[in-house]
């Protein structure tokens, strides 16, 4: 019988931590939902197409942008995609120019349209602007990353590329009247 008066606080104590840990666990999962990267859609197959426009082409050679530390000050990205149209009917669209890595087309109206090829380690993305508004034009994650967007308002778009642990983010937004990006790597 006295053996039986041993074991019964130990068995408490083994009941009573089991209990907490399974509490513990069904607190803690909508955090770890949240904190997990959800599912990437397929953006390549859902990038815009603007009727009567070729799909946008990137050059074949872009060096490639590997940020280092866990951000980088200011616009930070290579190469640059060919012009954002073609010419306007009786050529009234001007010659493209590149500007702080943007190309910069002007239309018969003077709207200037911006242009730019971001490429990271964990794949490519092709970004537009006119004066207040930030498009994808496409996104394509290298293997073994997934792609995903979000973008809050219309002058406000963030592009991540996601790999256990490792991402890049290509943050894009009108400011100040300008084009502005800036790419992070997060991460090892």
């Amino acid at each position: 019988m006295r053996a039986s008066q041993v074991w019964v606080p130990v068995l408490g104590w083994c009941a009573s931590t089991l209990a907490s840990i399974a509490v513990g666990m069904v607190a803690l999962q909508p955090v770890l939902r949240a904190a997990a990267p959800p599912p990437a859609p397929d953006l390549a197959a859902r990038a815009p197409q603007i009727a009567g426009q070729p799909a946008p082409s990137l050059p074949s050679a872009l060096p490639s942008a590997t940020p280092s530390g866990s951000r980088s000050a200011g616009p930070s990205a290579t190469g640059s995609p060919r012009a954002a149209s073609p010419p306007a009917a009786g050529g009234a669209e001007k010659t493209p120019t590149v500007v702080d890595g943007w190309t910069v087309t002007t239309s018969a109206d003077g709207t200037k349209t911006y242009m730019r090829s971001f490429r990271v380690a964990g794949g490519q993305a092709v970004i537009r602007m006119t004066p207040g508004k930030v498009t994808l034009v496409s996104a394509t994650p290298n293997p073994g990353y997934s792609v995903d967007t979000v973008q809050n308002e219309p002058g406000n778009l963030a592009v991540q590329f996601t790999e256990a642990n490792h991402y890049f983010i290509i943050h894009a937004l009108w400011h100040n009247n300008a084009p502005f990006s800036e790419v992070s790597e997060v991460g090892n």
